[in-house]
C-alpha cells in the first residue's frame, strides 16, 4: 500500500523524479524571519520535500500580519509565529522535521545556530544591523544562501525578479545594506542570489500600532514581541507579494538541488 508520504508528493515526484525527492528529504535547510516572506517561503519547502526545516523568529502573531503571513489567522493572533507554523506544516506533511526556534538572529547568539550544519541558508530578516550580520556570516559558510530584499510598499507582481546581490536595482533595502558593508569596509565573501522588486510605492494609510493595552493582540495577556512595535516606519504589503517573495525563494533552493543532482 503507498504510503502517505508517498501520495503526498505524487505530483512532485512525477515532475521532478524520484532521485530528485530523495535529495530534497536529505538537506538541512534553516530559514530566518517567518513572517510575510518567510511564512511562504516554508510553505513552499515543505509541500515541495523539504524534510528538515529549522525556522527562526521572536514574534507572535499580530491582527495587521493577517493580511499576508501564511500562519496568521483571527484564531492565531498572540501565539507564537514559529510554533504556530510548525504546527501548519507539520499538517502538510507529519513526517517532516521542524525545528521551532523562537529568538531573534543577531550577532551577538549567531554561533547559537550552527550555520554551517546547514545546506542551506535563508535569509527573511527585516533588521537591517541583523540581516548584514547574517549575510555576512552565512556567505563564510559551505552553505547554499538567499536573501529576500525589501517586500513592501509594492503591487506590482510582474516587477518581481531574482538577481545576484550587487545586481540588485531600485530596492531601498539592498541600497542600505550596500552602504553599511562599504561603510564598515566589510564585504560578504561571495556572491548570493536576492528576491526583490524595484517598484516603491507610498503609504496612502494610517498604521494600527499595536504597542497598546487596548489591542485585541494583547487579550491573552501576551507580551508583545512584535517588531512592529520597534520599526521607525511600518509599511504597507501585500500577500500576493509576500507569497511571491516567499514562493520565489522556495523555488531558489529547488531549483539549486536539481541543478547539483543533474550535474553530477
Amino acid at each position: 500500500m503507498e504510503s502517505l508520504e508517498n501520495a503526498i508528493f505524487n505530483r512532485a515526484e512525477l515532475l521532478l523524479g524520484a532521485d530528485y525527492m530523495q535529495q530534497a528529504a536529505q538537506k538541512r535547510v534553516i530559514l530566518f524571519g517567518v513572517g510575510g516572506v518567510g511564512s511562504w517561503c516554508a510553505e513552499g519547502l515543505i509541500r515541495s520535500g523539504i524534510k528538515n526545516l529549522t525556522i527562526v523568529d521572536s514574534d507572535r502573531v499580530c491582527i495587521t500580519n493577517i493580511n499576508r503571513q501564511m500562519m496568521a489567522t483571527c484564531r492565531t493572533i498572540g501565539q507564537v509565529k514559529v510554533d504556530v507554523l510548525k504546527q501548519r506544516l507539520l499538517e502538510v506533511n507529519p513526517s517532516a522535521n521542524i525545528t521551532a526556534i523562537c529568538s531573534i538572529y543577531s550577532d551577538e547568539n549567531a554561533h547559537t545556530f550552527n550555520l554551517d550544519s546547514y545546506d542551506y541558508i535563508i535569509d527573511c530578516i527585516d533588521s537591517l544591523k541583523d540581516k548584514t550580520s547574517l549575510i555576512l556570516r552565512a556567505c563564510n559558510t559551505d552553505a547554499t544562501f538567499f536573501s529576500s530584499m525589501g517586500a513592501a510598499l509594492k503591487f506590482d507582481p510582474t516587477k518581481i525578479r531574482v538577481d545576484e546581490f550587487w545586481k540588485v536595482q531600485g530596492c531601498p533595502l539592498a541600497r542600505a545594506i550596500r552602504r553599511r558593508f562599504k561603510s564598515r569596509k566589510t564585504y560578504p565573501k561571495r556572491k548570493f542570489l536576492c528576491v526583490y522588486s524595484d517598484e516603491l510605492l507610498e503609504n496612502l494609510g494610517e498604521a494600527h500600532s499595536c504597542n497598546t493595552a487596548q489591542c485585541i493582540c494583547h487579550s491573552n495577556d501576551a507580551d508583545s514581541h512584535n517588531w512592529n512595535d520597534f520599526k521607525a516606519q511600518i509599511n504597507g504589503s501585500l500577500a500576493h507579494i509576500t507569497a511571491i517573495f516567499g514562493f520565489n525563494l522556495s523555488s531558489l533552493v529547488l531549483m539549486d538541488i536539481r541543478k547539483k543532482m543533474l550535474a553530477k
